[in-house]
């Protein structure tokens, strides 16, 4: 079970002096991982054209080393957006706007769920905004069958994962809406307009069959990938989520976010976004500086971590219990439900 002793976390208080330690971008290590994950991208996608002429098996191949630079792009936009890239605040937006285009995703709306849900995570009084879809079985038990159905095909992990995907591209990112404030209607603004321009230039340098063969792929799989990570970081088995009169914020972060421990080489193109639980402590921790955060200090060591393969155990569940305290399957809701009818005729 993921757990570590939040009461004495929250008695001393020394630990946010050790997480401080770790908020410091270094200008030398973000333009690093800028030139390694852009260049080998720019590096594939021309790989990628040149396979055309031969087998689209071989672009289709090479997409998934691009998607996953995509996803680090992601990442980097991410820390841009916390502003824990850089230290200058200019440098982060800046530099995040611009990769935004590259992603598919305005910077100013995305980044503004985001830090609702960084403020709510776990939190049952506070879902509903940049978190996925949870409802709790006393919720789920008093909606229609037209509700409950939604509900589930919503949780499908097809719908979820690939539909999904394909929503945030075409739609999602892509039109503004009446809560949008101007600036965030600005900026989605420019992002499609940057998106159309990339695509309008690259259709004319290799044409535009070569261009949607190459993009379509890439984008989707690295969404695909994305939305996986994001929902594995809250949806699994020993969560913690709580009403409001009991959330805390700290607790949230660490019983409440995952420790995915990946193999080195989905680490680095993930950005070290595994060590969810750190990142919730302290958004102001760059990427390149979790993992190091993680092992250097002894508060982390009773965290369990989710492994790839552990992490599938976490699709069925999609319902909280708020007796067990735990997210369980829609079959066991369906066993509860039978042992409820079972003793109510035993009792009667």
């Amino acid at each position: 079970m993921k757990t570590i002793t939040d009461k004495s976390i929250q008695a001393d208080r020394s630990w946010e002096k050790i997480i401080m330690q770790y908020n410091r971008p270094d200008l030398i290590k973000s333009i690093w991982q800028l030139l390694n994950t852009f260049i080998p991208y720019a590096g594939l996608w021309f790989l990628m054209y040149l396979s055309l002429q031969y087998s689209y098996w071989i672009t289709l191949l090479l997409s998934l080393p691009a998607a996953g630079l995509l996803v680090r792009l992601f990442i980097i936009f991410h820390d841009c957006g916390h502003g824990s890239f850089f230290r200058s605040k200019k440098a982060n937006d800046y530099i995040g706007k611009l990769i935004g285009i590259f992603v598919f995703t305005p910077y100013s709306q995305w980044h503004f769920s985001h830090r609702v849900h960084h403020a709510t995570a776990g939190n049952l009084d506070k879902r509903g905004v940049g978190d996925v879809w949870t409802l709790t079985v006393d919720e789920y038990l008093g909606r229609s069958k037209k509700e409950r159905f939604l509900y589930r095909m919503y949780r499908h992990p097809l719908v979820m994962f690939v539909f999904g995907s394909v929503f945030m591209i075409l739609y999602k990112n892509r039109f503004a809406h009446k809560q949008m404030n101007r600036s965030e209607r600005l900026n989605l603004y420019a992002t499609n307009s940057g998106v159309l321009v990339v695509a309008v230039l690259m259709s004319l340098l290799i044409g535009v069959k070569a261009y949607l063969l190459i993009q379509i792929p890439v984008v989707l799989i690295a969404h695909i990938a994305g939305i996986w990570l994001f929902y594995i970081q809250h949806q699994f088995e020993d969560v913690t989520w709580d009403r409001n009169q009991r959330w805390d914020y700290k607790e949230a972060a660490i019983s409440g976010s995952s420790y995915l421990k990946l193999p080195a080489v989905l680490q680095w193109f993930t950005g070290n976004i595994g060590f969810h639980h750190v990142h919730h402590l302290s958004s102001r921790i760059p990427n390149y500086n979790l993992a190091r955060c993680h092992y250097e200090n002894a508060m982390f060591k009773e965290i369990k971590p989710i492994t790839l393969y552990s992490s599938l155990r976490t699709l069925p569940l999609r319902l909280w219990d708020e007796s067990s305290r735990k997210l369980i399957s829609f079959r066991s809701v369906t066993a509860l439900q039978q042992k409820a009818v079972l003793s109510d005729s035993l009792n009667g």
